[in-house]
């Protein structure tokens, strides 16, 4: 059974930081591409960063550029997202993602989400 648990979301004022994490499980996690997506009240889902399987690539909405950073640990079969500098257009719920082949089927995965609130 294929598992995407995010954690570290909160509350913090703007100029604050937070990590958040996904524990990955039931698929090949080191195969996978992984990636944050988030979602602000009465918008569309977007997705923030995203990271290649071989860990070598990443991609960020201009928006994050230079402010979050996404991570894995291929043992922990965890992705990471650092988050500095936030700002409260940063408000939303975070989804991890995961896409992975099963063969020549390309399955995506996603988390709960979990909450992230920046406000004074």
């Amino acid at each position: 059974q294929v598992q995407l648990v995010e954690s570290g979301g909160g509350l913090v004022q703007p100029g604050e930081f937070l990590v958040l994490s996904c524990a990955a499980s039931g698929f090949t996690f080191s195969s996978a591409a992984m990636s944050w997506y988030r979602q602000a009240p009465r918008k569309e889902r977007e997705m923030v960063a995203a990271l290649s399987s071989s860990g070598r690539s990443t991609t960020y909405a201009d928006s994050v550029k230079g402010r979050f950073t996404i991570s894995r640990d291929d043992v922990k079969n965890t992705v990471y997202l650092q988050m500095n500098s936030l700002k409260p257009e940063d408000t939303g719920v975070y989804y991890c993602n995961a896409k992975a082949f099963v063969g020549i089927r390309l399955d995506e995965y996603w988390g709960q989400g979990t909450q992230v609130t920046v406000s004074s």
